[in-house]
């Protein structure tokens, strides 16, 4: 627990400049007397860490100094190595100093990024003593993009970390396609999908765009000065209802996908049974269409007299 602290005041030191024994107790919910015996221990560790008396003083680190190992905790270490692993070693890097540079000057200049991870990664894990296989990967692009959503990732990412706005092609809930100048704030994973937490011109307010339906994007050369995304802003919830499924056992690999253990039930047979809240909307519609004839509707009924409906009208549409 100290060990954890330890890092984490040296963080807020190599961040602040400097700070305060009291505001140090109250940010780490300690003592002040915690604070000054953590000093000591940072001082003992050889950290160049000390005191200064006076109106201005505070706990200060000597000008210059870099974070070496001494204080990381192996959790941590490996958690800085799996950050750097993280990074997929075939990702282009689109940051604003490659806007506008032939295609093979772009490709060389993410290749050298790509050699100065490694580098990177080799001289850290050579620091702490740890091995750094190459174990994780991740890939944000979907089956068959060719990269285009690693692209968009990596190009809101820049935005977000410069403060610089976006022109974005949004394809929105209701079909309707149109353009929009937003301040990107925050990237957000929620279930299996992206989405971007920014403030949209237009609006004059808050919103999440899912990146999926980002169908283009430009970044302007326009800055913006960041603004807190309130989180009880976000999108509200959609009015849900009790949907009862039931799947056969040769659709186990989708089943498994989209519904989480706790809603699946197996019968003796084999068949899956699925009791989830799911969105009462025309989502759910076309979402259960997707399963063509591989889902029984059990309840509610009347969710069957729509899917009928509605198979009934691509039938008549494809059958003229």
């Amino acid at each position: 627990m100290q060990e954890s602290r330890l890092f984490k005041i040296m963080y807020h030191l190599l961040d602040k400049g400097q700070a305060t024994a009291p505001e140090l107790a109250e940010k780490f919910e300690v003592s002040v007397r915690t604070i000054y015996r953590d000093i000591d221990a940072l001082s003992g560790a050889g950290i160049p860490v000390y005191t200064e008396a006076g109106r201005n003083g505070g706990i200060h680190l000597m000008n210059g100094f870099v974070l070496d190992s001494v204080v990381l905790s192996e959790e941590e270490k490996q958690e800085i190595l799996t950050a750097l692993q993280s990074i997929p070693p075939g990702a282009s890097h689109y940051d604003h100093d490659l806007e506008g540079m032939p295609s093979e000057a772009s490709q060389a200049a993410n290749s050298k990024k790509s050699i100065s991870s490694r580098q990177t990664l080799q001289k850290l894990s050579a620091i702490f003593h740890m091995s750094a296989e190459n174990w994780l990967e991740v890939d944000f692009s979907r089956w068959g993009n060719k990269g285009t959503d690693n692209k968009k990732f990596e190009l809101l990412k820049a935005a977000i970390i410069h403060q610089t706005c976006v022109k974005i092609t949004y394809a929105n809930s209701y079909g309707i396609v149109n353009e929009r100048i937003i301040e990107p704030l925050k990237l957000s994973f929620k279930s299996t999908s992206w989405y971007l937490k920014a403030y949209c011109e237009e609006k004059q307010d808050f919103r999440i765009f899912k990146l999926t339906r980002i169908i283009d994007l430009e970044v302007l050369r326009d800055s913006f000065c960041k603004r807190s995304f309130p989180e009880s802003n976000e999108t509200p919830s959609p009015v849900c209802r009790t949907i009862v499924l039931r799947f056969p056992k040769h659709m186990s690999y989708r089943v498994y996908d989209e519904f989480d253990q706790t809603q699946i039930s197996k019968k003796e047979n084999g068949d899956l049974i699925v009791s989830a809240e799911m969105p009462d909307d025309e989502w759910l519609t076309g979402y259960l269409l997707s399963f063509a004839a591989q889902v029984d509707i059990i309840e509610p009924a009347c969710l069957k007299d729509i899917m009928a409906r509605q198979a009934k009208k691509i039938y008549e549409k494809y059958t003229l």
